[in-house]
């Protein structure tokens, strides 16, 4: 079959990836794509925001499939879109979406649904931003209620900071949310989901800070590995039945088409209780890098099973290795990242028997031949093998041969695993 896939970055190298190893799969279109995804396919000018030129792509390539990275273009409607003219898309809906769009109506869901999370606070108005930062202790977390390119979070034990972020979100939305800070251990788990039922990837964790220590600024994300160790056997089964089943129910009971990847952002506490902290509708940035390449069966007849509502009549298969990412970020990232070097040594693989060594491409175009970075997050390299520890190793192997001026790389991926 011919797969479009939209967006740029290391998720979509990732999914080209593993779609391109899939016997279904004949044909890899992406856009706009990156230098990666244009060694497995065709990458087409369209940016993922232009909802009428890529439903135009996919009925010119004739896409069997349309896999949507991002989450913008699904809030504004492009799986609806699509699979009104009958074009498959492994992507939510709209109505679905907004589990994502909206920080507050996922709140109101989890809190209808009585799925696990931390209470929060709505503040409409500039008076009432004092007394709401008293109802909760420090560190106070604010959410901006729409989407904001994984910048409309703000964590901080600083009052001052506290209140001028509230300031702000309420002079551009209008509204802002204070939540109260969860304590614990982060997870994600990636669920592949229709209304026949789901499919749980092996749970990761994310890197978030920007330097080791998990200090600096939040970013999209500096590495992740899989399985992490912290989602035990008895806390999946507490995820999949506090979590997952009652979202999954709730969708199918009020009729919301939801055939697509729904990540839950989790904390898990010292007694192994998860707690949500935040939904997304798609697959994440890097753990897709750490997930995906775990699956052993065929991606591309799994996500076009959940793209036509049959996701039942497949039983996915995983290798039971592990994947550790690590980022390699532009000079100045998060804050200004400086664009536009050029990168040598990313060629590099490793295929040592069990071992698997790879490059994700995110932040990258190639001019003349030669490879630029053209993003804040640049690249991914990624070790896959039978253990943890080896598949950290194999993923600085890469990194630590790859140059690109100013560029800088967490140097402690997995240091939460590797303590245990």
């Amino acid at each position: 079959m011919r797969v479009l896939i939209v967006g740029g970055g290391g998720r979509e190298h990732s999914l080209a990836i593993g779609l391109s190893r899939s016997p279904s799969v004949a044909y890899i279109h992406t856009a706009p794509g990156n230098a990666g995804t244009g060694k497995l396919g065709v990458n087409h000018d369209v940016d993922s925001s232009d909802i009428a030129g890529l439903v135009g792509l996919a009925i010119e390539i004739r896409a069997d499939l349309v896999v949507v990275g991002p989450e913008a273009p699904l809030v504004q409607g492009l799986a609806d879109k699509l699979r009104g003219i009958g074009i498959p898309c492994f992507g939510p809906h709209s109505e679905g979406a907004m589990l994502e769009g909206s920080k507050l109506h996922a709140k109101n869901t989890m809190f209808d649904l009585g799925i696990p999370t931390g209470r929060c606070l709505v503040i409409k108005e500039a008076n009432d931003i004092s007394k709401s930062l008293d109802s909760f202790h420090s560190p106070w977390v604010i959410k901006r209620d729409v989407l904001a390119g994984g910048k409309g979070v703000t964590v901080t034990s600083d009052r001052d900071v506290a209140e001028q972020a509230l300031s702000s979100a309420l002079d551009v939305d209008g509204m802002v949310l204070i939540e109260e800070h969860l304590e614990g251990e982060e997870a994600s788990v990636l669920v592949v989901m229709d209304e026949t039922g789901f499919v749980c990837l092996p749970p990761s964790q994310d890197h978030k800070r920007a330097f080791d220590g998990d200090m600096g600024p939040n970013t999209g994300g500096m590495g992740a590995y899989a399985p992490a160790p912290v989602v035990t056997s008895s806390v999946m089964r507490r995820v999949v039945d506090e979590v997952v089943g009652p979202m999954h129910h709730h969708l199918r009971n009020q009729e919301i088409p939801y055939r697509g990847c729904l990540y839950a952002g989790l904390m898990i506490d010292e007694e192994g209780a998860p707690r949500v902290i935040e939904f997304n509708v798609r697959f994440g940035d890097p753990e897709t890098q750490v997930t995906v390449p775990l699956i052993d069966s065929d991606l591309g007849e799994l996500l076009l099973a959940a793209a036509e509502g049959s996701l039942s009549s497949v039983e996915p298969s995983f290798s039971g290795k592990s994947a550790a990412t690590v980022v390699l970020a532009s000079e100045g990232y998060p804050e200004s990242p400086t664009l536009g070097g050029s990168i040598s040594g990313s060629e590099v693989s490793i295929d040592e028997g069990e071992t698997r060594g790879i490059v994700h491409y995110a932040g990258t175009t190639s001019r003349d031949g030669i490879m630029i970075s053209s993003g804040g997050r640049v690249l991914a390299a990624t070790g896959i093998a039978p253990s943890l520890e080896v598949a950290i190793s194999t993923a600085y192997e890469i990194i630590e041969n790859i140059d690109l001026q100013g560029s800088h790389y967490r140097s402690d991926i997995g240091h939460r695993a590797l303590r245990r």
